[in-house]
């Protein structure tokens, strides 16, 4: 079942009906498995397997690690006081191997079945490139609808499990539920357990406002994809297919409708994830926080898709940087190479392997890696040019300029929309040689000589899809300078909150992209 389609409009609705009003409040997550299971099995019910798979040994395994960890800590305490310094060392030393060796197991098997399924063909694929005689067979594999993003939730419980920062679930079921749990199935965001935990199993009672609060966010999320998102795809569509016609000027196009649509896609699709849960009395953590009004791409990735910078970061990024081995590079680096750069070293190289991953992550395509490295070169660029930039700032005084933050702010949406290019002409090549003819092909005469209307949009289409960025520009706005959540202003003037209701339904069914050429697409980031 597609989110945009009907037969998913009806599921949540039979669904949330169903959840109050016929279920006992502690019984109601047994409903929420059923209906993650249903929703998963109606997509494909092979995936089931995968998702059950993934979630038994990740079960398994970190029952198990508790369980010892726990035996360990009771014998330290027994015998304590007949334990010399060595011999405790060495005692913690082993069981912490063991603790080790048992969360790789459960990491080699989800990432292993996450790395198979979506990478196979794509190794298969770099081998025939550079070996010569037969080329080997590629594999007849499916990829389990969002793989990505519950095999990262359950490595994350495992981690947290063995490092005891979380208590492992004695309920496999509960458990198969926070992996299974079908709003979040289709895009993220990537939840941890001790976060979605706290409601997933005793979620908050029927709440009138609560319940007003989400409808209405799943309402401005399909207006976003819908009547925004669905509509742009088309003209994008026209214009990446055919570079070498569309380029100079186009290209400049392209990255301003990629930027509206990929975001109404993208926050849409999380605004019904969030809204359904915030409907069954659910809290989960948000995913966007106004990216577009970032001053610096590091600023950037801490406001978009937050769940997967963070998840990065906790699980690769730190636990990297302090590694033992990494400490000991960075005490060779600085006695050989110097303070400066040897301090360097060990967060180049610990943010070098977030981005490739990040960029891995995304697809198994070589435009994603150099999407991802790109994004490291740019970040550590900055990052070294930070000195000169606060001595550039206090000399003219510009951080005190609003004019200035306007300009860092159209500065890091231009940049971040560049390298989304990579995304748009999925093609490494393509993306250099088109980026290079906004410099070198002035053809911007075009865009107001007809050409715009060649793209598959009509003037209706335009006018409808920039309205509509408008209002969602505009309630973004007021957020980032006021600090205001548009809901609850509205809620608090409660015509105008069922009104707005009523607006945002009717658009989604008069101007939502349902037309000939038109198709409820899938979510950009299904395919992860």
């Amino acid at each position: 079942m597609l989110f945009t389609s009907l037969p998913f409009v009806l599921f949540v609705a039979i669904l949330v009906l169903t959840y109050y009003a016929f279920v006992p409040h502690n019984e109601r997550w047994g409903l929420l498995l059923i209906a993650s299971l249903g929703f998963y099995f109606f997509a494909d019910p092979r995936y089931l397997i995968f998702i059950f798979v993934t979630a038994l040994t990740a079960f398994i395994i970190a029952d198990i690690t508790e369980d010892y960890n726990a035996k360990r800590k009771a014998y330290l305490k027994a015998n304590k006081a007949d334990m010399d310094a060595d011999v405790k060392k060495k005692y913690k030393a082993t069981t912490t191997r063991v603790t080790r060796l048992l969360l790789a197991l459960s990491l080699i098997i989800n990432l292993g079945i996450l790395a198979y399924t979506k990478y196979i063909n794509f190794f298969i694929e770099n081998i025939n490139a550079v070996r010569g005689g037969e080329p080997l067979s590629f594999v007849n594999v499916i990829i389990p609808m969002g793989i990505s993003f519950y095999t990262f939730q359950t490595v994350s419980y495992s981690i947290d499990v063995a490092r005891g920062t979380c208590k492992a679930q004695k309920n496999f079921w509960k458990f198969l539920l926070f992996v299974s749990f079908f709003p979040q199935l289709v895009q993220g965001p990537i939840s941890r357990y001790e976060d979605l935990s706290k409601t997933l199993y005793d979620p908050k009672p029927f709440d009138f406002r609560n319940v007003s609060y989400g409808f209405i966010r799943i309402l401005f999320g399909y207006f976003k994809k819908l009547v925004i998102a669905d509509r742009l795809v088309i003209g994008l569509k026209t214009l990446t297919e055919s570079p070498d016609e569309y380029k100079g000027a186009f290209v400049f196009v392209v990255m301003m409708f990629y930027a509206a649509q990929l975001y109404c896609d993208f926050t849409g699709g999380i605004d019904i994830t969030i809204g359904i849960a915030q409907m069954l009395g659910i809290t989960v953590k948000e995913n966007f926080d106004l990216p577009y009004f970032s001053k610096n791409i590091k600023e950037y990735w801490n406001r978009w898709h937050i769940t997967m910078g963070t998840w990065f970061t906790d699980y690769i990024f730190f636990p990297l940087s302090v590694s033992s081995r990494m400490l000991k590079l960075s005490k060779w680096s600085r006695n050989h190479l110097g303070n400066a750069i040897g301090k360097r070293v060990t967060v180049y190289i610990s943010c070098f392997c977030v981005w490739l991953a990040t960029g891995i992550w995304h697809g198994a395509a070589w435009h994603f890696v150099v999407w991802g490295l790109m994004n490291f070169v740019v970040i550590m660029a900055s990052q070294e040019l930070e000195p000169l930039y606060e001595r550039f700032h206090g000399r003219f005084g510009l951080k005190t300029k609003g004019w200035y933050g306007a300009f860092e702010i159209l500065r890091t949406f231009l940049l971040m929309s560049s390298l989304k290019l990579f995304d748009c002409y999925r093609d490494v090549g393509v993306t250099f040689r088109m980026f290079g003819s906004m410099f070198t092909t002035f053809n911007a005469g075009k865009l107001f000589g007809g050409e715009l209307m060649n793209l598959g949009l009509s003037g209706g289409d335009y006018l409808v899809a920039g309205l509509a960025i408008v209002i969602v520009f505009l309630i973004s706005l007021v957020k980032f300078l006021k600090g205001t959540d548009v809901r609850e202003w509205l809620y608090d003037r409660y015509p105008l909150f069922v009104l707005s209701c009523v607006c945002l339904l009717l658009a989604v069914a008069v101007f939502g992209a349902y037309g000939a050429g038109f198709d409820a697409s899938q979510f950009i980031y299904n395919q992860f």
